[in-house]
């Protein structure tokens, strides 16, 4: 099951690598981009059942991710939201943490560690399916 990913992140070249990485090693299905706060506010707003996770920058064109965080707060059961920055301080980790976020990753040093993120993510939903279809003896 590919996991449905939304991608707020304001630098294209950065944007339209992670979105080929990640479909490439970790069935993820980029759904839709936003380079602006209130872009990609409004769209993981008015579209909550189209996206398992989102893969937000701090630092945008217009406005902040930590208002995209904040707004998603009460996000679906599963609906998972990450970080990816190249300010992954830990004052950072700290207040994303507080925003509830899933996980923080460094752009500079943690792209490996994302990929496993959405491996395990993208993974769950069908193992648990298969679970559930296999017979009981």
């Amino acid at each position: 099951m590919k996991l449905r990913t939304y991608i707020v992140e304001d630098n294209a070249t950065i944007r339209e690598n992670l979105i080929a990485t990640l479909e490439e090693l970790a069935s993820v299905e980029a759904v839709g981009v936003a380079e602006a706060e209130d872009e990609g506010k409004a769209w993981l707003a008015t579209h909550g059942d189209q996206w398992d996770l989102a893969i937000v920058d701090l630092f945008l064109r217009q406005g902040s991710g930590l208002g995209v965080l904040a707004a998603c707060r009460n996000r679906r059961p599963g609906q998972k939201m990450v970080v990816l920055s190249n300010y992954a301080t830990p004052d950072v980790r700290v207040r994303c943490a507080q925003l509830g976020v899933d996980a923080v990753f460094d752009k500079s040093n943690e792209i490996d560690a994302l990929v496993d993120y959405c491996i395990q993510h993208s993974a769950a939903p069908a193992d648990l399916g298969a679970a559930m279809q296999t017979p009981n003896h």
